[in-house]
């Protein structure tokens, strides 16, 4: 399998599949840190910083990251938190989009 850092996102055709528990879950070990929802209809995972200047910094980074690849997560900055939640909305769960994000995000971090 082609490392998902290596990858990039693809748009989301109307009947494309979100998908299921077990392909998901498959997925996790390719993205240390993230958990995944019991239903599995989403990944989520939240990193810790200093103060908020870094938690900020580390939010535009993942801005930037999310405009090149074309698929936004949903992000909660607090002081010394970024909270990072993925899913297709599209579709209504997950997509390999999702993941490749994720790892991307993971390579982010200082």
């Amino acid at each position: 399998m082609t490392k998902l850092t290596e990858k990039e996102c693809v748009p989301c055709k109307d009947d494309f599949p979100a998908m299921t528990l077990p392909q998901a879950r498959d997925l996790m070990e390719h993205v240390p840190g993230w958990t995944l929802s019991g239903d599995g209809t989403f990944i989520s995972r939240c990193y810790n910083f200093p103060n908020f200047k870094k938690a900020l910094a580390f939010t535009n980074k993942v801005g930037e990251l999310a405009e090149r690849e074309g698929h936004h997560p949903d992000i909660e900055l607090s002081w010394g938190k970024v909270g990072i939640t993925l899913l297709t909305h599209s579709v209504k769960g997950l997509t390999e989009n999702d993941f490749i994000v994720a790892a991307k995000i993971n390579e982010l971090q200082d």
